[in-house]
């Protein structure tokens, strides 16, 4: 039996941050967009997606400087999806809106990442512990 663990953004509660950084900043399959979460007890998580083909996922906006995430304790990591969604005119076959709500006492940021997909990928961020 496998010793698997599924990492969230919740994960990250609690934690005091020494820096967060995009990286990538892809769009539209260009380069793969990532934050990097590094916390000041020395683990790091990545929030990202690995891209495969007939799908695209990319942070979409960032609102709120990512810096209000750095030297005070994470109090709010959420995830909000767009999960129960009906059919658009006009749009790819199938989309997903992510927000990650993430703050501290010195601010909060949302993070939007859009997917989309033919239908058989997925369209969300993964989120890991790197060390």
């Amino acid at each position: 039996m496998k010793n698997f663990y599924e990492y969230t953004v919740s994960d990250i509660l609690g934690l005091t941050m020494s820096s967060v950084e995009r990286r990538g900043a892809g769009f539209m399959g260009m380069a793969e967009d990532e934050i990097i979460f590094s916390a000041t007890d020395g683990t790091e998580y990545r929030m990202y997606h690995r891209q495969d083909c007939c799908e695209d996922v990319y942070i979409e906006s960032v609102d709120g400087p990512l810096d209000v995430l750095v030297g005070s304790p994470i109090t709010m990591a959420e995830e909000v999806s767009n999960a129960e969604r009906s059919a658009l005119p006009d749009r790819d076959d199938s989309y997903t809106w992510t927000f990650y709500k993430l703050g501290t006492a010195k601010g909060s940021v949302t993070i939007r990442w859009y997917g989309t997909s033919n239908g058989y990928y997925s369209e969300d961020a993964d989120f890991e512990r790197v060390r």
